[in-house]
């Protein structure tokens, strides 16, 4: 496997990665990623748009962490092909490095710089809540849980990809 490559990769998945992110941003009339915000954040939003269900066993964010695993497989299945990966081991481990590598980017620059510091990603009625949006520790503890767990699926499902076409 080639590390360069991978390294390139790992370069081009963050910028599909920001890509996305910034498709995303909050819209008045459809706000997507709710359940990626602080709680206090999504209380203080709630006070004055409809109420959603935003737990992680609600139909919306299953679907949307589906299609993201969906997502992610397939990038990730590129990627590894790409590195030279041969094996179940060696596609897991390509994949699970890029995501593990995805999640540190998304926590320590868009999270805790970009998410803190722009307003754009600021949900209507909170633009206020300028401590609310620079709570470290909860980007942190999403990467770390249910983040890592979240990022061995779609690191098994590259693994055995590779494996059925090696």
């Amino acid at each position: 496997m080639s590390a360069g490559v991978l390294a390139i990769e790992a370069l081009i998945f963050a910028a599909i990665f920001t890509a996305v992110l910034f498709s995303t941003l909050p819209q008045k009339e459809s706000i997507s990623s709710i359940h990626n915000y602080p709680p206090d954040i999504q209380e203080e939003y709630f006070k004055t748009h409809k109420r959603q269900d935003v737990s992680y066993r609600s139909k919306k964010v299953i679907v949307t962490k589906c299609a993201g695993i969906l997502v992610f497989t397939l990038i990730l299945s590129a990627c590894a092909y790409f590195a030279g990966a041969k094996t179940f081991p060696q596609g897991f481990l390509v994949a699970f490095l890029l995501m593990v590598w995805i999640g540190a980017y998304d926590t320590f620059f868009l999270d805790w710089v970009l998410f803190a510091n722009m307003k754009c990603f600021r949900l209507p009625g909170t633009e206020h809540m300028d401590r609310a949006y620079h709570q470290k520790w909860f980007h942190l503890r999403g990467m770390l849980f249910p983040g890592i767990v979240f990022a061995l699926i779609p690191s098994a499902l590259v693994g055995l990809i590779i494996q059925w076409i090696a």
